[in-house]
């Protein structure tokens, strides 16, 4: 019996508006990739859909995407052709995804001087499957029984109910498919249309899609068209992402990516909120509410629960993980970075101009966040953070590379829990001095955060620093030892620009990343090809994460290394330029001197919450804003680099490029 495989991604088209997404080939069909289907609410509602135009199956020709909740998929039926070599029937199927379905317009274009009657046929499979079930490649959990009328067609399962309605349509039941059939008249030289509909709704959701504007404003860039096209697609993708929880619909978030992450998950939404801050506060300031919101407030070792701690993820029921061995509850806290990230999500927000009485109303989250940093993050009291699974059936790694591999000895060899990263050290400094500056702003006392801190940079220095042939280099992570892990690795990228490092090393970690172990050209690999360990394939050993690169990018601009960051920003927008502008989750890190374009890691999400947001955050790096609201002053120390920039927001007002040189 093979092994069930994850299905791959790479060459489907999504089209998908949060929480629903549709996955087809290119002619718009479903059913030839184990992904394809239309999904509700983690729910996969069809598994196969088929159009035959004339009994046959048109071959399609294109795909025009519009935004991401649009797309028409454009084929011909030939069999009607009458020799001329000019196409003579062609077929448009309009497919539009919102928040709670998706619609299909179905026109047929015809250049024969006759009329034509054809029979239109859409043909589909009902499906009732949790996601986990697709991505573990276990497949469908079977077919659920149907009701079907002359006007419609309903099932319902899991919570989930789902109704298909196709106007003048005959609705006839074909074994286990549906099949919606329309008699045509095509006049001569003309058109006809008919459409069809699925709506659906879950009584178990936890999140649902968001249906206020968006909380962002659309900036006019001018000066670079691989950036411009690359910000614009983002946002576009960013809209389709947007979410609010059931328990709070008043705050929205976007959810972290499709298609198996269609929910509030703390650091990918903290991230991609931080990235979106020079468009405007409104968003980061429902996310950190609505986190708020589920704050731990007390010791549940089964859901990694402590008082203070930023939740991980938030389900509709729990999530299966590599077999059987891996569960997450519906409300899970297993992440080490949330919290300290949150902290400094709020104060990057206050400093880009949230007002103070919002944030004054989460200055008891705050207190709170930055107990769980002192009481519950350092287990064994030695001034650093550590994350271990307690309950043993959670995630091994919780930092942001959480695969079960992610941490590992130059060797190979897996790094042993209790796991103290370089980068959630960094996060957490940064972030003590953020909440110390918080609660001084509120008369406060801060100093017992910022000799937090300095206890914090005075232990890091001692225990990460590592040599290697090229020199000295901070280690990923301190081991259950408290040996220094000395695989060189991309999260020596997140530390800049935090304020743990003295200048000197921040220089040795710029050198480090441009380096052609770490840079593949496309941006910047997840491991060095020094170590054993190395794939470009691997999903945290090797292969490069948009997010992860935008991240360095950032670190090197505040901390003065523009050439190395536009270094690695030029390999960003070279792999744009070869994904249409919708950056995946991660590709391969095959290096660009020896690959023409970047290989895609296949079972890579997209869009993506954090890999599309990092364009905006690369458009503020390559600009090198800062702000300081409190002293309302927006600097660019990079605006002369031929780029102009209208729209973005500052202090609550829209500001442009030419009013801050």
């Amino acid at each position: 019996m093979s092994t069930p495989l994850q299905p791959l991604l790479h060459n489907e088209i999504v089209v998908m508006r949060a929480p629903t997404q549709v996955w087809s080939d290119r002619s718009g069909e479903l059913g030839s990739n184990p992904i394809h289907g239309v999904y509700f609410s983690d729910v996969r509602v069809l598994s196969t859909l088929a159009l035959a135009v004339g009994g046959d199956r048109p071959e399609a020709i294109a795909v025009l995407p519009s935004g991401a909740d649009e797309a028409v998929f454009v084929s011909l039926v030939r069999s009607h052709d009458d020799g001329n070599p000019d196409p003579g029937v062609r077929v448009e199927q309009s497919r539009v995804v919102t928040g709670q379905g998706m619609s299909e317009m179905l026109t047929v274009r015809s250049r024969h001087g006759v009329p034509l009657a054809l029979d239109l046929a859409v043909r589909f499979t009902p499906d009732l499957s949790n996601l986990d079930r697709i991505k573990a490649g276990i497949g469908s959990a079977g077919i659920p029984p149907v009701v079907a009328t002359a006007t419609e067609v309903r099932w319902a399962g899991d919570g989930v109910g789902v109704t298909v309605t196709a106007p003048d349509a005959d609705i006839l039941t074909v074994g286990a498919s549906v099949e919606l059939r329309w008699s045509l008249h095509v006049p001569a030289r003309g058109e006809t249309q008919v459409s069809w509909s699925l709506g659906a709704v879950d009584n178990s959701a936890v999140a649902a899609a968001d249906p206020r504007p968006v909380p962002w404003s659309t900036p006019v860039i001018e000066g670079d068209e691989r950036l411009a096209r690359w910000v614009s697609t983002a946002l576009g993708d960013l809209d389709g992402l947007r979410m609010t929880t059931t328990a709070r619909p008043d705050l929205g978030f976007l959810a972290a990516g499709a298609p198996w992450f269609f929910t509030l998950f703390g650091r990918d939404s903290l991230w991609a909120a931080r990235f979106l801050l020079p468009l405007g506060t409104e968003l980061a300031a429902q996310t950190l509410r609505v986190l708020a919101h589920f704050q731990g407030t007390e010791v549940v070792v089964d859901r990694a629960e402590e008082p203070g701690k930023i939740l991980h993820e938030l389900r509709r029921g729990v999530v299966h993980l590599e077999g059987d061995d891996v569960y997450l509850p519906p409300l899970y806290f297993g992440t080490v970075d949330a919290t300290p990230l949150w902290i400094l999500l709020l104060h990057d927000a206050w400093r880009w101009g949230l007002d103070d009485t919002e944030v004054r109303e989460l200055l008891p989250n705050l207190r709170a966040a930055l107990g769980w940093l002192r009481d519950h993050a350092d287990a064994d009291g030695d001034g650093l953070l550590e994350y271990v699974d307690r309950s043993g059936h959670g995630l091994a790694n919780q930092g942001w590379k959480d695969s079960g591999d992610s941490v590992q000895w130059r060797d190979g060899t897996l790094a042993e829990g209790p796991i103290a990263l370089c980068e959630v050290q960094a996060y957490a400094y940064e972030a003590a001095l953020a909440g110390a500056a918080l609660l001084e702003h509120f008369g406060e006392d801060g100093d017992s955060w910022r000799a937090w801190a300095a206890r914090l940079k005075a232990e890091f220095a001692l225990r990460f620093w590592l040599e290697d042939e090229h020199g000295p280099y901070p280690a990923i992570a301190l081991d259950s030892r408290k040996r220094a892990v000395d695989t060189v690795t991309s999260n020596i990228g997140h530390l800049l620009g935090t304020g743990i490092l003295e200048p000197e090393q921040e220089a040795l970690v710029a050198a480090r990343l441009i380096s052609p172990e770490l840079n593949s050209g496309y941006g910047l690999r997840t491991m060095s090809t020094t170590a054993a360990g190395y794939w470009p394939l691997s999903y945290h050993g090797g292969s490069v994460w948009t997010h992860d690169t935008a991240i360095a990018i950032a670190g090197l601009s505040r901390a003065g290394f523009a050439a190395e960051a536009a270094v690695l920003t030029e390999g960003l927008l070279a792999a744009a330029s070869c994904f249409d502008y919708r950056m995946p989750e991660l590709h391969s890190g095959d290096a660009a001197s020896v690959s023409s374009r970047p290989v895609p890691y296949p079972a890579a999400c997209r869009p993506q919450a954090w890999s599309a947001a990092a364009a905006v955050s690369v458009l503020a790096s390559t600009l090198g804003l800062s702000a300081d609201a409190q002293s309302d002053e927006l600097a660019a120390t990079n605006a002369g680099a031929g780029i102009t920039v209208q729209g973005l927001r500052f202090n609550s007002r829209e500001v442009s490029l030419d009013q801050l040189r």
